[in-house]
């Protein structure tokens, strides 16, 4: 089995932090899918994945559990998984058998812990007989199979060499405005990978490419290089503190956050087993193929950091942009501080914008929630929200007063990530009405 690369090094550093037990998704669950997810959140978080693998990791829980459920169901398009079920197989031992073997294939070291939650999984299904049982076993098994070896050649696996930005570029005109390793690990730039990475659902990785970033001498640039330099530094900030707070908040496992989310509103609003099939596939898969588009954006404009900027603010052309050699990110209080990769867009943002999006689709956009966080040092934890529109509005906050982006940066961020989750929605899953063009 192959086991799971993280590209990003600071999640070591944020590992450290996360409360000792993950809060639990719910108290009861009431299908496979929920209790999976939970099982995938708690899985996740054991592994120290970092967000941008782990939006990976839930595209290819999901997509399994979707294709084992619906190819017994019929209600939807597949996602890959075309062949003939068993006939009589339950759909419930199923969804839990695709599950736990794509989470066995991603995390061979916790298998002991798996296979305990899908025994036990396996043993509280009532209502079918025991051959319905093993068949739907068999087949969550072959579909979560078939996922594997196809996404096994998506271009995640083997890493490039490490890229290192404008550490190539020294001495050159052009290493002005471009990124390069940043304190406090001055890692190489993670997951380059992603950037042309095979797309789940988009025709390519640079089909919701959005606009370069503002340039330096622009008044966008300037408001915002000022706002970062402002609100987002360690010390002497004019933060409040709820604000600090929320950065230190929505400082985890971005991917994740989403799926805790859409299961309590499911829960709330009553979803059926193969209701929560089809959404948490929409939503794992709008928020992998954002990640996809994101990176594609990030490692092509290479858009400096907050950190490097403005400790080098007397170099970039800009009279209104004063620098500062000792400046620091208020998210240094999370070691090792800024995310080590290039700065435009918001990764954090392009992935909230598409699961924003998708779930705003299900439930409406003025759907009330509360999530919880994996991050120990946030007080405020969890926390409320009156909208999903009002949760992005927060992250991208929480990035920019956190110290590590541009406001701009969330803005278009968030504007790929609906995109994204746009096409997603329009072109895969969809049930036979809308695929005979009644969508």
């Amino acid at each position: 089995m192959r086991k799971l690369k993280t590209s990003c090094l600071w999640v070591f550093g944020l590992a450290m932090l996360m409360v000792a037990r993950p809060i639990p998704v719910l108290a009861t669950t009431p299908d496979p899918v929920i209790e999976w997810i939970g099982i995938m959140n708690d899985t996740v978080l054991a592994g120290a994945t970092n967000p941008l693998v782990t939006s990976r990791v839930v595209a290819l829980v999901s997509s399994s559990v979707f294709d084992a459920v619906n190819g017994l169901e019929g209600r939807y398009q597949q996602i890959h998984v075309m062949d003939d079920p068993p006939r009589h197989a339950s759909e419930r031992a199923a969804a839990i058998q695709a599950a736990f073997a794509m989470l066995l294939k991603l995390y061979p070291a916790q298998s002991d812990s798996l296979t305990m939650h899908r025994n036990a999984s396996i043993a509280a299904l009532t209502g079918g007989s025991s051959q319905s049982i093993a068949a739907g076993v068999a087949w969550g098994q072959q579909v979560a199979d078939s996922i594997w070896d196809w996404r096994s050649t998506d271009g995640f696996n083997p890493p490039p060499p490490p890229f290192v930005g404008a550490l190539g570029l020294v001495g050159m005109p052009s290493a002005i405005g471009v990124w390069r390793p940043t304190p406090l690990l001055n890692a190489p730039g993670a997951g380059p990978q992603f950037a042309s990475m095979t797309p789940w659902t988009m025709k390519r990785a640079s089909q919701f490419r959005p606009a370069p970033p503002p340039s330096l001498t622009s008044a966008t640039y300037t408001t915002d290089y000022n706002e970062s330099k402002i609100m987002g530094v360690y010390v002497n900030s004019q933060r409040t503190p709820d604000q600090s707070d929320l950065a230190l908040f929505w400082a985890g496992n971005t991917p994740l956050y989403w799926n805790r989310i859409a299961s309590q509103i499911s829960i709330a609003r009553n979803l059926s087993f193969p209701e929560n099939a089809h959404l948490f596939a929409q939503l794992n898969l709008a928020m992998a193929d954002a990640a996809i588009a994101c990176w594609d954006a990030k490692y092509r404009f290479v858009f400096w950091r907050p950190i490097t900027a403005i400790r080098g603010g007397d170099t970039d052309g800009n009279d209104a942009t004063t620098g500062d050699p000792n400046w620091t990110p208020w998210l240094d209080a999370l070691p090792p501080g800024t995310p080590a990769h290039p700065e435009y867009p918001s990764g954090h943002s392009t992935v909230s914008g598409a699961a924003a999006f998708v779930l705003e689709t299900a439930f409406g956009d003025n759907t009330p929630f509360t999530v919880s966080s994996e991050i120990s040092l946030a007080k405020t934890n969890p926390r409320s929200f009156s909208s999903f529109s009002a949760a992005t509005a927060e992250i991208a906050d929480a990035r920019v007063f956190g110290g590590i982006h541009y406001r701009n940066s969330c803005v278009q961020g968030n504007g790929v990530g609906r995109a994204v989750a746009d096409y997603v929605l329009s072109h895969a899953m969809r049930s036979d009405r809308d695929h005979d063009g009644n969508h």
